[in-house]
């Protein structure tokens, strides 16, 4: 499908949870990618540091930085969530804060591999999880690159009006990168205010919405069992059917073609 990014406006409400629960429940061979500049917590949370050696994204920088092995060392630095199948995969995050500055100046070029996930044998959907914009080297070349961004707020007051300068910031973002229009969508939390009036505050669509489900929110943080039928799962995997539709009315409409000025389209 394409690189799909998540990220938040205030604090973290649910942004790496959210991501999880959908990398589970995803149809469609899929790499969920820790991005978030302030660190992974996946490793450490639900798989319960259970892993041995360093492993992740902070690994493939130091690489890369020092001789351009991503493509050879990117699957080694993969775990897989759904073992052996190799069809739900996890880039883990930066676990030490040092890797930080390592990663910062190569968000572009993960954009551009994780681009050609896509067009690989097999294709992977990214799953990218970009945590807060308000940090240090925020990863925007893969909010640039990402069909669809999903911007995670509460769905109450205080947060949806953190949320409105997020918006602007992302818009002004997009529209000095000439980013296509229609990537950006809301993804509320819990409870508070309905989908037609946060769409209407915000002037921006509500792609879907996910329930309060502080149990299954537990475990995706911490680790254990995760239950398919739980609300927040449940939601979860019904995210994906939305994200298909708008990616496939972006691709149709950018791929009609515009005629020359005075000339007629071709029919």
């Amino acid at each position: 499908m394409a690189i799909i990014a998540l990220v938040s406006a205030k604090g973290s409400p649910g942004v790496t949870a959210a991501a999880l629960a959908c990398a589970l429940t995803w149809h469609r061979r899929l790499v969920l990618a820790e991005c978030d500049p302030s660190g992974g917590s996946i490793l450490a949370g639900y798989l319960g540091g259970a892993l041995d050696g360093p492993r992740g994204i902070g690994e493939l920088a130091v690489g890369e930085l020092r001789d351009g092995s991503l493509e050879t060392t990117f699957w080694s630095q993969l775990v897989d969530l759904d073992a052996p199948r190799r069809e739900r995969l996890l880039l883990p995050g930066v676990v030490d804060p040092a890797q930080a500055g390592s990663v910062a100046p190569l968000w572009q070029r993960f954009a551009d591999f994780f681009l050609d996930l896509e067009r690989g044998r097999p294709p992977y959907d990214v799953l990218v999880d970009c945590g807060r914009l308000q940090v240090a080297g925020p990863p925007w070349p893969i909010l640039r690159a990402a069909a669809v961004v999903l911007l995670v707020t509460r769905a109450r007051l205080p947060d949806l009006s953190a949320t409105r300068s997020m918006i602007r910031a992302i818009e002004r973002d997009f529209a000095d990168h000439r980013v296509p229009p229609g990537t950006l969508r809301l993804l509320p939390v819990g409870d508070g205010h309905g989908r037609g009036e946060i769409s209407k505050a915000l002037t921006l669509p509500v792609i879907a919405r996910l329930p309060e489900d502080p149990r299954t929110a537990q475990v995706l943080t911490l680790g254990g069992t995760v239950r398919a039928g739980r609300p927040l799962m449940r939601a979860a995997g019904a995210l994906e059917a939305p994200v298909r539709e708008l990616l496939d009315r972006r691709r149709a409409r950018l791929a009609w073609p515009v005629a020359a000025e005075g000339v007629p389209d071709a029919v």
